[in-house]
């Protein structure tokens, strides 16, 4: 039997941004994972376990002002360091169930909520 859960989210990025954007996403964890060759023309995946996000290609990325992907990253501190190091916008965020999280932003302005464990 397949559990239930989400398995990807897309976001939306200018073609010429996927990489970076999937640079970013490896810095909180995911790996860069193939994706199937009829997809090629539309998007680039990266996965953390059993979630993938897809950067899907758009000429009009549409970036929601407070949407968001939440991930949950055991090295916490670590993370954070590695995305300043990198250059990326990120801002501590009130601790509201005991997880310290910040908020991140991409290099195209998605927001990621970094959170050293989800909500219990």
């Amino acid at each position: 039997m397949i559990e239930r859960g989400i398995h990807h989210v897309s976001l939306e990025v200018r073609r010429p941004d996927a990489e970076a954007c999937r640079d970013f996403f490896v810095l909180l964890g995911f790996e860069k994972v193939p994706h199937p060759p009829a997809l090629d023309d539309i998007a680039v995946w990266v996965q953390s376990g059993d979630l993938q996000v897809h950067m899907l290609y758009a000429d009009d990325p549409v970036i929601p002002p407070r949407g968001h992907v939440a991930v949950a990253c055991p090295d916490y501190e670590a993370t954070l360091a590695a995305l300043r190091a990198a250059g990326h916008r990120v801002e501590d965020h009130d601790n509201v169930w005991g997880s310290p999280r910040a908020f991140a932003y991409s290099p195209v302005g998605h927001v990621v909520e970094v959170m050293q464990f989800p909500p219990r």
